[in-house]
């Protein structure tokens, strides 16, 4: 597919903060055991009205210059989860029940986005029997998140009307990508990507040339963690931690599965430098620069079991 550089400037509506819906059937869990099985299973939820975190964990304000909206998630991706039964538990040296596959094919060594689990609303992401747990008490949830896909609302520089775009964004530390999907483009890259990388499409009815596609880079990428001072994460990583409402307990002995609920905020989670502080977003359109995405990390995250 022939890129091509954006002649267009998006102006982005300011939604307001609502759940999105889950209408997706779960999926078949990913890991091993089946319904006589105990298993851990976790399953994703997106959604706006949970708080907007920093990442320290502490509720976060749009700074003066920007601006930023909710935006409707399709799909996210991620490549590792762990327990921590206290906030002085480094990273690492918790349960991890998940490290999803690597690869060094870009050079350094990078998560293998051919071979990343990508679900979505509701879906089941993983599963795994509880007998391969090690029994403990759980306060803390860490997630290293890697990839999001979701819409956001702009208005197109050539007619003035209203569209919805689509974004996938790479948020994992280094992430090795053939090829990857927006919304019906498919992308070839054959390389790493750091942190923030991202790409947009979006079709605009009459155009000479549909879809128009193109990709950026962001500044950073907010990580909510709100034990940071105890057991802080690595700078570029993109670990996500959350603490259960109540401790989560792992006897060994269970007869029934437990299903974890990875619930993540996306609160106001596209923020833009906006220049003239009209609320919209308006990147380049080939000549002039113009307002920049600063970030697109989640909000914060909220683990439930049941």
């Amino acid at each position: 597919m022939k890129k091509i550089t954006l002649i267009i400037s998006a102006c982005i509506f300011l939604t307001a903060c609502q759940k999105d819906d889950d209408n997706t059937t779960p999926t078949s869990a990913t890991g091993s055991g089946g319904t006589s099985t105990p298993s851990l299973i976790f399953k994703l939820y997106f959604d706006s009205t949970l708080a907007r975190l920093d990442n320290f964990g502490n509720p976060a304000t749009i700074p003066t210059g920007n601006s930023a909206q909710s935006p409707k998630f399709h799909q996210m991706s991620a490549h590792y989860i762990e327990f921590a039964p206290d906030s002085l538990t480094a990273l690492g040296n918790g349960e991890i029940v998940y490290h999803g596959p690597e690869t060094s094919a870009g050079g350094s060594n990078a998560v293998d986005f051919d071979q990343a689990i990508v679900k979505g609303q509701g879906e089941t992401f993983y599963s795994i029997p509880l007998s391969q747990i090690t029994p403990g008490t759980y306060k803390w949830l860490r997630v290293s998140l890697t990839y999001q896909n979701y819409d956001i609302d702009y208005i197109a520089k050539v007619n003035g009307n209203h569209y919805t775009g689509r974004i996938a964004s790479f948020v994992g530390f280094n992430t090795y990508i053939t090829n990857y999907t927006i919304e019906t483009a498919t992308v070839p890259v054959f390389a790493n990507q750091l942190q923030g990388f991202w790409g947009f499409e979006t079709t605009i009815p009459g155009a000479p040339s549909n879809p128009y596609i193109y990709e950026g880079q962001s500044n950073g990428t907010t990580v909510p963690n709100p034990i940071s001072t105890t057991s802080p994460i690595p700078s570029g990583s993109c670990v996500v931690t959350g603490n259960f409402p109540t401790p989560l307990t792992i006897t060994g002995s269970e007869t029934s599965s437990i299903t974890v609920n990875i619930n993540l905020s996306t609160n106001k989670s596209f923020e833009w430098r906006d220049l003239n502080g009209d609320g919209f977003f308006e990147p380049t359109d080939g000549v002039n620069a113009g307002d920049t995405v600063v970030d697109m990390g989640l909000r914060g995250l909220f683990p439930t079991y049941q």
